[in-house]
């Protein structure tokens, strides 16, 4: 994953891979019972003109309905992405991986 950046009248904006994948990680996980289950590896971030694809791999606690937290996630990410950044969130894949108690 490349930097995104935002061209405005003022300048550039760069925004870094590592802050763009603390994003994601921090608003997926701000649904309750979710976990990223492995941030470096388990993540990936494709940008190409203002538009975001994500796919990330989930622990998820024992007991929760799958799906549901699966779309939180989803709409979590895709709301922090579009807000902090301006991007147009295409795709947000998530993978339940592993259940944890």
């Amino acid at each position: 994953m490349n930097a995104y950046e935002l061209m405005g009248p003022g300048g550039t904006i760069t925004i870094t891979p590592a802050a763009l994948t603390q994003i994601v990680v921090r608003a997926a996980e701000r649904a309750d019972g979710a976990r990223l289950r492995r941030p470096r590896r388990g993540l990936e971030i494709e940008l190409e003109n203002g538009h975001a694809r994500v796919e990330l791999e989930l622990a998820a606690r024992c007991g929760l309905v799958l799906p549901d937290l699966a779309r939180e996630v989803q709409d979590r990410v895709s709301g922090a992405l579009a807000t902090m950044c301006g991007l147009v969130v295409d795709t947000v894949d998530v993978s339940v991986e592993e259940l944890e108690d």
